[in-house]
């Protein structure tokens, strides 16, 4: 008997690792030339494979879906992760941030290393094959530069990926087919993603591309409680992209789906208090200028400054407790999400209700789903690559005991 999977990413990989380490043959099919391909492009900058933090913060960043993810971590959890990695002869490292690291911070060594095993273990890679659904007679077919060919395994994993990065393979082309069997999946929306303000052409011709640093967002809940989010951002021609904002975009998100539009509030001098501040900006400046003024007294310069005078008006400047509640609070319009093809990961996908405890579909029995195409957000910092991982596991292995339970099914 053998388990095809669909998708070459960590999920689709991990797959196809637990599925053969059961003893099944392994089909992996894959629509790029070459597998991982944004596992690697994730891994430019320092592959993050996952965080270091107690198990019960870990899993709060899956917010509404943690309880669904939670059996799958403690299966294949945050250290086990590291455990495999090592395995593979990839020793990681906890950084300052206390996010995990493998030690070259390279993604490329893992991949080949994790390749090399797969391969090993008998499991068969077939590239340039993009899946185009099922025939009248159930089997797979797949769309090669040969031609259309169809295949008939005994146990199927879907792990393709969301919408976000399309070039990449991840173009969510899965959808349409799999609410043509009538799975019940949840919309595709951009994850860990920018947002459009509508800069004036001022503050665009100095500002576009420069990063915040030293900042923090404000963020208030429906309780009346405030989130304190420290990090930085890069202006963009459209509106703000980056680290910190990505933390909070599901928010921001929904707070726009909600309103139309959504304030993001910045603390541009979070190292200050408000008392503080005012004090300070209430010295005289005499024949300084107001910029010189504000970076003497406020070390508020260059894109901060620039952002105060494209949201303050000249009247509040004027007033030091005014400038003061506007440098700790400033609030910037947000009115929509970038693109999903542009987005970090995506939300939305396969909803867990349609599926069991191994992930596999309820309504397709031998079907099973895994990875960024399940209905599951997280933010950056290593929690996407850990679940994606996890899901991987636990339907390749879900595929592999349910074939060696109940033996051959129909699909």
């Amino acid at each position: 008997m053998n388990i095809a999977i669909i998708g070459g990413g960590p999920a689709g990989l991990m797959a196809a690792e637990s599925a053969s380490a059961a003893g099944f043959q392994v089909d992996l099919y894959d629509s790029m030339a070459s597998v991982g391909r944004k596992f690697l492009l994730a891994g430019k900058g320092g592959l993050n494979l996952t965080h270091s933090e107690s198990a019960q913060k870990f899993l709060s960043r899956y917010g509404a879906r943690s309880a669904k993810i939670a059996p799958l971590l403690s299966s294949f959890g945050p250290d086990a992760l590291r455990t495999w990695a090592a395995g593979l002869g990839i020793e990681t490292f906890i950084g300052s941030s206390g996010r995990v690291f493998p030690t070259d911070l390279k993604a490329a060594p893992l991949l080949r290393a994790w390749l090399r095993r797969l391969r090993q273990a008998g499991v068969q890679f077939h590239m340039r094959h993009r899946w185009s659904g099922w025939n009248e007679q159930g089997a797979l077919c797949f769309v090669t530069p040969e031609g259309k060919v169809s295949v008939q395994p005994d146990a199927v994993v879907l792990a393709l990926g969301g919408g976000s990065w399309p070039t990449l393979g991840s173009d969510a082309s899965w959808v349409s087919l799999l609410a043509k069997r009538g799975l019940r999946i949840s919309p595709l929306l951009p994850a860990n993603c920018g947002f459009d303000v509508g800069w004036s052409e001022h503050f665009l011709a100095k500002f576009a591309g420069s990063p915040v640093k030293s900042v923090a967002i404000v963020m208030r809940n429906a309780a009346g409680g405030e989130s304190w989010h420290p990090g930085e951002f890069v202006i963009t021609k459209t509106g703000v992209e980056g680290g910190v904002v990505y933390a909070v975009s599901a928010a921001l998100r929904a707070e726009i789906s909600a309103k139309g539009v959504a304030t993001l509030r910045l603390d541009l001098a979070p190292d200050r208090d408000a008392p503080r501040l005012i004090h300070d900006l209430s010295r005289p400046r005499g024949k300084r200028t107001m910029a010189t003024h504000l970076q003497r007294q406020a070390h508020i310069e260059g894109v901060k400054a620039g952002l105060l005078r494209e949201v303050v008006s000249k009247e509040n400047f004027a007033d030091p407790v005014r400038l003061a509640a506007a440098i700790k609070s400033l609030p910037l319009r947000l009115v929509a999400p970038r693109p999903l093809e542009e987005a970090i990961s995506t939300a939305g996908g396969v909803v867990f209700e349609a599926l069991d405890e191994r992930l596999m579909v309820r309504a397709l029995p031998g079907l099973f789903c895994a990875g960024e195409m399940l209905d599951w957000e997280a933010p950056t910092g290593g929690y996407l690559l850990t679940a994606c991982f996890a899901t991987g596991q636990a339907a390749g292995a879900g595929a592999a005991a349910w074939l060696a339970e109940s033996g051959k099914r129909e699909m």
